[in-house]
């Protein structure tokens, strides 16, 4: 529905009550500018609720996921950002470690 060519994620958690207009502030803040295309994924604290900004050339979609139980394999030891393949935003938004997926999709136990 919506192209999205590079997905970012921020490490530094987001206030999940701010709107569009916040986290479009954030991206920039974060990321230096909002790139048409482009998704940018938040967490709150407790990584239990995840936002998503995406720039589609026109406008921007702002899009909020909740885990019922459990909560969102989140980097914490990182940089201020990291970039995300889809098959590690897939395995993100489902709760999964998404840092253990390989190159062909399979979650590795260490």
């Amino acid at each position: 529905m919506i192209r999205v060519d590079a997905v970012w994620l921020a490490v530094a958690p987001l206030d999940m009550r701010c709107g569009t207009e916040s986290a479009l502030a954030r991206v920039v803040n974060v990321f230096g500018a909002a790139r048409p295309h482009h998704a940018y994924l938040f967490a709150n604290r407790r990584a239990n609720r995840m936002k998503v900004l995406v720039h589609d050339g026109i406008g921007v979609w702002l899009a909020a996921r909740r885990l019922n139980s459990g909560k969102f394999v989140w980097p914490r030891d990182t940089g201020a950002t990291v970039t995300l393949s889809r098959a590690h935003f897939d395995a993100l938004v489902l709760g999964l470690p998404w840092q253990r997926i390989g190159e062909a999709g399979i979650i590795t136990v260490l």
